[in-house]
């Protein structure tokens, strides 16, 4: 990457090195120094560095095992064996291996089949080392299966498949038979039961480290007899798979881009594909090679060759594996869990830059990105190190050279080698999480900074596979789930902002000519109107094509928009004028209220039936624009002023709308900007969320049109949002075991009325736009008069709107819901096993 100075031997200071003594090189106040480097002095050398303690060589071995490419896993994982082996008496060295161990496991799920190795490895020559492992992992397995903690309870048994060859009898085998038979009686139960999938799809990811570290012919007629109970779960579609798919279906006539399966039947389809072929798992590394250390033939004893010559035979030990019980009634867990369906920007293509669909490594590996990224949020930029490191943890061969072109792919497919791309695979794991319906794990710029990280490690290697995920987006805007576009939305400008806005924006001209009700043309005006947010409009227009221009006027460069009582025509100009003056010189209210009289005395003899929607009008924009430097100015202004605009919502609702008008018109150029001072007055309750979705989705409805503005969908997102985190903070403080049992009363009594609340604004947004999907909303019943290309855009818009929410419905009341909220109980708070686990010093390896 950058020129560096290799490190000097440390061969003397000043003038040179210490041969060159004779010709005068030498510096003489150095040379208490030069004499101590020289071993021919006749005393040691008192400035060696002293090698650090096992227990540190160890946890450093540990934390970078399979790290480097040029070093065999095998040789790394034998060689900590040895050195855990040899140290094994040592508390520290014992503490510090079980508690590194179990930390990567749950932290970094893609060395766990060398973390495995190395417990193999060691138990050749010490069974103590395994059999430590072993129990501590099974009782931490134990916990997680208790909490309901799926993904960490998935990886220990990962990690426990991965030792199958050292124990005595079935070893997780029958925790598989368990599970599945938990997972059919939850399916028996509900029919649109999630956790017993999520069961099923753990069964399923854990079967190949299983069969890829024992070859026993039992064992796979076991897992073979498995997979056919299985299939009858796996293979059944789920009633919620149509909410949770990234493409709906909304026209018969309009291709997918993809057809998103359920993880779980790609699955089963792949597992059964292994099966036939004898199960060959070629992505899976085998870090443990039992070839390493002769063996006999019957593979249950190594040859030891001593000193003398004589070969001993010396018995592996095996390992009885400690029970495990999996309770009648499983815990759902914390997080809400909802059907998984495999999102990929690259798959089944003609040239393959990632596993395709049929081979198992596109759900193994795509598992263990995923399980990556989401547990490392602490840490991006560990998370997009070890992304761009992918090929190191799978098998030799799996991936084609780092930063290889697309456009050679298709003579490294002639030649019969692998094609799959790392930065490929990795960048597509990460869009699975930006596209993960309803919700991803975390906040979607964490997955932003992500893409940007993994571009400043490897520009020249991911930007281009970001370029064909974008087009490959673009693409398919008409058809994509409306939520999933504006996520895209988001991120793309997000992306550009970091990088000078550069984009190819030749490309999209053809659709500028397009009505704005297209999806496509809709995409390019809110994506513009984010980077203008980001930026300033000026420097966004300089980096455009001309063709671009228009839909970035002169007046958007304007970051102070005009107050508009200046102008003479405006009604009520001068006492606008005078309320302004005021505000600024923070005159006393009895004054501001003197001149407000004179504005509802004029409202009145004009006939005006609620004066106080333009005193609010006068007033709010006043605000507005003596705060319009910053969002801080306008705030200490809104506050200033806070109690007369809390006073507007009672007396007129009309005028509490008013007061979102006046915003929205002020910042007419910079709708961001209105959206943000909308949200801060619902952080204040001067305006209400229903009045917001009142002003939004009926008296701007513009027959239909408003759905393909982006300020509208913002608006009404940040205000749901809002609300249901709210009923959310409810809903956990009534379950805080921590609050008094009285306290928590309290809040069961309110938690009631905050949901309704809730569901009345879910009503209001799907009535009204599945008006408009229908066609029978008031203005374009006036406006529409037979079919017509707009009525049509405007309908499939309505349609869009109405599944989101619908959604958005279903997934609160998953949550929140009557039927998911336990009945309230008296006991002790339990400690949860995470939050047991921060207590350890290990808490955050990467």
């Amino acid at each position: 990457m950058g020129d560096f100075e290799p490190r000097r031997e440390r061969q003397g200071g000043g003038g040179g090195h210490r041969n060159d003594r004779r010709s005068g090189g030498f510096n003489k106040r150095k040379r208490g120094r030069e004499d101590e480097d020289d071993f021919d002095q006749g005393y040691p050398n008192r400035r060696q560095q002293r090698e650090a303690p096992p227990g540190t060589r160890i946890r450093k071995g540990l934390l970078e095992i399979a790290e480097d490419p040029l070093r065999l896993p095998q040789d790394v994982a034998q060689n900590l064996a040895k050195q855990t082996v040899d140290h094994y008496d040592d508390e520290y060295v014992r503490d510090t291996f079980g508690q590194v161990t179990l930390k990567l496991i749950v932290e970094q799920p893609f060395k766990i089949p060398f973390l495995a190795a190395v417990v193999q490895y060691a138990n050749t020559d010490n069974a103590d080392v395994a059999k430590d492992t072993i129990g501590t992992a099974t009782s931490r397995l134990q916990e997680y299966l208790e909490a309901g903690q799926w993904r960490e309870f998935k990886l220990v048994l990962r990690f426990l498949a991965c030792l199958s060859s050292l124990y005595e009898e079935d070893g997780i085998s029958p925790i598989l038979d368990e599970l599945f038979n938990r997972a059919v009686d939850l399916q028996t139960a509900a029919q649109d039961d999630t956790l017993g999938l999520e069961l099923i799809k753990i069964i399923l990811l854990t079967i190949p480290y299983l069969l890829a570290t024992n070859s026993d012919q039992t064992l796979r007629q076991t897992v073979s007899e498995l997979l056919g109970r299985t299939d009858i779960i796996a293979s059944t579609q789920s009633p919620l798979e149509s909410l949770v798919n990234p493409y709906p279906e909304t026209n018969a006539q309009e291709e997918k881009a993809m057809p998103c399966a359920s993880t779980i039947s790609m699955l089963q389809r792949q597992l059964q594909e292994e099966e036939s072929q004898g199960w060959p798992l070629k992505c899976l590394p085998r870090a443990y090679d039992p070839a390493l250390k002769p063996a006999q033939a019957n593979g249950d004893a190594d040859l030891e060759v001593e000193a003398d010559g004589n070969v001993e035979a010396k018995v592996l030990s095996k390992h009885t594996f400690p029970a495990i019980s999996v309770p009648t009634t499983v815990s759902t867990g914390a997080k809400a869990l909802f059907p998984d369906l495999y999102f990929s920007l690259y798959a089944d293509q003609e040239v393959e830059s990632v596993p395709p669909t049929s081979s198992i490594a596109s759900c193994l590996i795509r598992d263990s990105i995923v399980d990556t990224i989401n547990i490392l949020d602490f840490n991006r930029n560990a998370t997009a190190r070890f992304l761009n490191e992918l090929d190191c943890y799978w098998a030799p061969d799996t991936f084609v050279k780092r930063s290889t072109a697309f456009d050679k792919l298709r003579d490294v497919q002639s030649l019969g080698k692998p094609t799959w791309k790392p930065e490929d695979v990795a960048i597509d794991a990460i869009f699975s999480q930006v596209y993960q319906l309803p919700t991803p794990e975390h906040r979607l710029v964490y997955y932003h900074s992500l893409i940007t990280e993994s571009c400043k490690i490897s520009p020249g290697a991911v930007a281009p596979s970001l370029g064909r995920a974008i087009r490959f987006l673009f693409r398919n805007v008409d058809t994509m789930d409306m939520e999933l576009v504006y996520r895209f939305m988001d991120w793309f400008a997000h992306h550009l902002s970091n990088f000078e806005f550069r984009w190819k924006w030749a490309e999209w001209i053809p659709e500028l000519a397009l009505s704005n009700l297209t999806p496509k043309k809709a995409f390019i005006v809110g994506t513009l109107e984010k980077e203008i947010q980001l930026s300033f409009a000026k420097r966004v227009r300089d980096t455009l094509p001309g063709d671009y221009h228009p839909l970035i006027p002169a007046s958007k460069e304007n970051e102070v928009p005009k107050f508009k009582y200046d102008d003479e025509a405006t009604p009520y100009a001068k006492e606008g004028r005078e309320i302004m003056t005021m505000l600024k010189k923070k005159a006393l209210e009895s004054d501001v209220q003197t001149v407000l009289d004179i504005v509802r005395d004029q409202a009145l003899a004009q006939g005006i039936q609620d004066p106080l929607v333009p005193i609010t009008d006068i007033y709010m924009t006043s605000i507005l624009s003596i705060g319009s430097k910053s969002l801080s100015h306008v705030l200490s202004t809104i506050d200033r002023c806070k109690e007369r605009l809390l006073a507007v919502g009672p007396q007129s609702e009309a005028a509490r709308r008013q007061i979102i008008t006046s915003v929205v018109d002020f910042w007419s150029e910079h709708p961001g900007t209105a959206v943000n001072i909308v949200d801060k007055l619902l952080n204040y309750t001067i305006v209400t969320p229903m009045s917001v979705i009142q002003w939004a989705l009926q008296d701007h409805m513009d027959r239909g049109r408003a759905l393909a503005s982006l300020q509208i969908w913002e608006m009404v997102s940040i205000t749901m949002f809002k609300v249901t985190n709210r009923v959310r903070q409810v809903v956990r403080e009534r379950n805080n075991m921590s609050l008094a049992y009285e306290q928590r009363q309290q809040i069961d009594e309110a938690l009631p009325r905050e949901r309704q609340g809730m569901r009345d604004l879910f009503t209001a947004i799907v009535d009204a736009v599945s008006g408009v999907a229908s066609g029978v909303q008031d203005e374009m019943i006036e406006r529409y008069d037979g079919e017509n290309a707009e009525e049509a855009m405007v309908k499939a818009w309505g349609e869009k709107w109405t599944r989101v929410w619908r959604r958005k419905s279903a997934v609160e009341e998953a949550v929140v819901g009557e039927m998911f909220i336990v009945a309230l109980v008296e006991q002790e708070q339990v400690v949860d096993v995470a939050e047991a686990e921060a207590l350890e010093d290990m808490d955050q390896i990467a």
